[in-house]
């Protein structure tokens, strides 16, 4: 029921999202319109897009086909068409013979490569979907589209401005990491009439609450206030970490043939978390904290950080983490006494942890790896210098 290690593949299980998700269908129901999807690492979108056929209504008698392929840095324009259509499979529908005796052959199915003639090209990918869409409702999904080379990038561009000008009822979904549209398809400002654009930003925690309570509703069990708060605040609004921890203390709650998670069983769940952590965080956490003296504040600092309050796009400033410093240590530390933390998290070594955007005395900064700022709270709960009272 939860699934920290893999996106979301069913509807049952899909919580939150509704404005994201109604943009990508009306996006579907457009002729013309494709979409893109973006934002941070870890914030749902490949699961967004899993679910998409689930949540769409049939047009006719045409069922959605939805091959979703992952990119890499590695592929051409023509590897990733070509994966994209070995997903594909069309069944036709033979004729009925001739005189009573005769009978209809099986449905013959066909490999969706054969519709291509020759080489793929932007044209010759809108031939093929144009023969797809009288059967189909076509749905291309170009996963980690960030990725791709600017070439291939071009190339579906040009594929997608291609089919929105033939009117071709087929649409392409691209979705990758990135804070703005401009990140994933820059110079190619031609298509952004045919580009539904549709920003993930992290979930609130209304969501979380959504995603935590169908889990529990399919494993017959409850969860108090006060564990769900700890688990709102703890995933930072990352599903990944909801289902992490929600994994674990529903396990412990089994094992202790209890029906109801309490706080007690998250912090069981937290410890268990943090000692299954995968190695590339621990490896990034103890980079950006070790140093030979024992009184130094890169934990405490780095600490804050994580429970600062963010934007949309996972950004806090120096200020923001004062208040934070102020209940992790007992003293009040003004932005001069850390600034030089900060600056080391955004280098080399130290990582950097930390990106910085803006300029002096107006930087904002956020994790480059999301999801390592969870774990980094987790952590502070671990050493008690967090508490959820």
């Amino acid at each position: 029921m939860f699934t920290p290690t893999s996106p979301v593949d069913g509807k049952a299980l899909f919580a939150g999202r509704r404005d994201q998700l109604r943009q990508v269908i009306d996006a579907v129901n457009q002729k013309g319109q494709h979409a893109i999807v973006f934002g941070e690492r870890g914030v749902g979108k490949t699961s967004l897009v899993n679910v998409l056929a689930e949540f769409l209504p049939m047009l006719g008698m045409r069922p959605a086909i939805t091959p979703r392929i992952n990119c890499d840095s590695s592929d051409t324009f023509e590897s990733v068409f070509e994966k994209a259509f070995r997903e594909i499979a069309l069944v036709q529908q033979t004729k009925q013979g001739i005189g009573f005796q005769a009978n209809a052959s099986a449905p013959q199915q066909i490999d969706g490569r054969s519709l291509v003639d020759g080489k793929f090209s932007p044209d010759n990918v809108r031939r093929a979907l144009s023969v797809i869409s009288s059967i189909y409702i076509p749905i291309i999904i170009l996963d980690e589209f960030d990725r791709l080379s600017d070439a291939v990038k071009h190339g579906v561009a040009d594929t997608v401005k291609t089919l929105s000008d033939h009117g071709v009822d087929a649409t392409i979904i691209m979705v990758g990491v990135a804070d703005t549209v401009g990140d994933l398809i820059r110079e190619h400002a031609s298509i952004e009439r045919a580009m539904v654009q549709v920003p993930m930003p992290r979930m609130s925690d209304l969501e979380i609450s959504e995603i935590i309570s169908k889990g529990m509703a399919k494993l017959g069990l409850s969860i108090n206030t006060a564990a769900e708060k700890v688990i709102r605040v703890l995933s930072q609004g990352l599903p990944h970490y909801t289902h992490l921890i929600c994994l674990y203390a529903a396990r412990k709650a089994i094992e202790a043939d209890s029906s109801e998670i309490t706080p007690e069983l998250v912090n069981e769940a937290i410890d268990q978390a943090v000692r299954n952590t995968q190695q590339s965080i621990l490896s990034s956490y103890h980079l950006a904290t070790m140093s030979p003296r024992k009184d130094n504040l890169f934990a405490d600092v780095l600490l804050a950080c994580a429970m600062a309050p963010v934007d949309q796009m996972g950004y806090f400033a120096a200020q923001d983490i004062r208040d934070h410093m102020r209940l992790i240590t007992g003293k009040d530390y003004q932005i001069p006494s850390f600034s030089q933390h900060l600056k080391e998290f955004c280098e080399d070594k130290r990582g950097p942890i930390l990106k910085k955007i803006g300029t002096a005395r107006r930087f904002r900064f956020r994790f480059i790896n999301p999801l390592l700022q969870p774990f980094v709270v987790m952590q502070g709960c671990l050493s008690g210098k967090v508490t959820f009272e």
